[in-house]
């Protein structure tokens, strides 16, 4: 079996891509001048690379992609000066790149449009520096943070966040750190697990004037503790999506689901997935966050290359218009591109 037998990222979350697995089964492009916003995607190149050119290689495999979105993953951070500062590197790293695209030499994609980074949010009041001087490294192009809150109990479940604290969200610390983002009009990327969506929805109710992303579908979990109880399982997370969804200043990233997180075994298989097969798979968690949130807050999102370690950026995307297939033209274009646009404030050439 090609594919067996294969260690996960040292994050637990993943598994690293493999270009030959993945070039054993390709697809016709469904839809194809839709036009795409990806609105979650990293760049690195520890261990396995993914920069600008294999970015663009992905995106020139078929979709229409008009523009990207980076978020944080720790990548280019200042090796010197003040802690606080150093993830202004990355701030740095990704204006570079999105610079790069803007010569025209990578595809029409406007690669890296918008920028969402770190910022360490437990620095309290003295976040707000950190926060400006990534707004001036992003030369326009900045639009927010992440700060990771995920946490579990479970170690397997939990991967690289095993150490991490728990209740991060409800830190009075953290929460005078994340009230410098919106004055500066800047937005909040929340990545937890599942269990953790209702300490979101806490944080999203204290302070209504911050626009908040959800990222990967709230991060329903399927290992560790988790495994093989979906049937049990599923509903909880969409009894919290459902909860979450009522916070008028909250939207939601479809994706993620390519992640180990989820339970599926994708990954181990001989072949990778066909469109219909994911479709299927994650068509139960992206109809009931549409349901939720609504098309016009609620974007569809790559979140390469840790979701590439199961499927082609064709097939991904061709799994999403198959899942969307039922829905109107509007409600398409919301979930595709203009809901990523208008949250991230993306300023796309015409």
């Amino acid at each position: 079996m090609a594919a067996s037998g294969l260690p996960a990222n040292t994050s637990g979350l993943f598994v690293e891509p493999r270009e030959d697995w993945l070039a054993q089964y390709q697809e016709e492009i469904i839809d194809p001048l839709r036009p795409i916003v990806d609105p979650h995607h990293h760049l690195w190149n520890r261990g396995h690379r993914y920069l600008i050119e294999e970015m663009a290689a992905d995106i020139a495999s078929g979709h229409n992609i008009i523009a990207t979105v980076y978020v944080d993953c720790r990548s280019m951070y200042r090796a010197h000066g003040p802690e606080a500062f150093r993830p202004v590197g990355e701030v740095e790293f990704a204006n570079g790149v999105a610079a790069m695209s803007a010569s025209g030499g990578y595809g029409k994609a406007a690669i890296c449009a918008g920028i969402v980074s770190h910022a360490n949010l437990l620095l309290g009041d003295a976040a707000k520096p950190v926060l400006e001087a990534e707004i001036a490294a992003g030369n326009g192009r900045f639009r927010g943070i992440r700060h990771s809150s995920a946490w579990d109990q479970d170690p397997v479940v939990a991967g690289m966040y095993a150490n991490r604290p728990k209740g991060l969200l409800q830190d009075p610390t953290f929460r005078k750190g994340f009230a410098c983002l919106a004055p500066l009009g800047l937005s909040f990327d929340a990545w937890l697990f599942h269990p953790q969506i209702g300490e979101l929805a806490e944080l999203a109710h204290a302070f209504p004037d911050t626009r908040i992303v959800l990222d990967h579908c709230g991060g329903p979990a399927g290992v560790g503790r988790f495994a093989g109880r979906r049937e049990e399982v599923f509903p909880q997370w969409r009894a919290a999506i459902r909860e979450i969804a009522r916070c008028e200043n909250v939207v939601v990233k479809l994706g993620g689901l390519a992640m180990c997180l989820l339970g599926y075994d994708f990954h181990l298989r001989e072949r990778p997935p066909s469109s219909e097969e994911l479709a299927a798979a994650w068509k139960p968690y992206v109809e009931t966050c549409i349901e939720a949130f609504g098309p016009k807050r609620a974007m569809f999102e790559s979140n390469f290359p840790p979701d590439k370690g199961q499927c082609s950026y064709q097939v991904i995307f061709n799994a999403f218009k198959r899942i969307a297939a039922p829905l109107s033209e509007a409600e398409q274009t919301a979930l595709f591109s203009q809901t990523a646009t208008d949250f991230y404030r993306l300023e796309l050439p015409s």
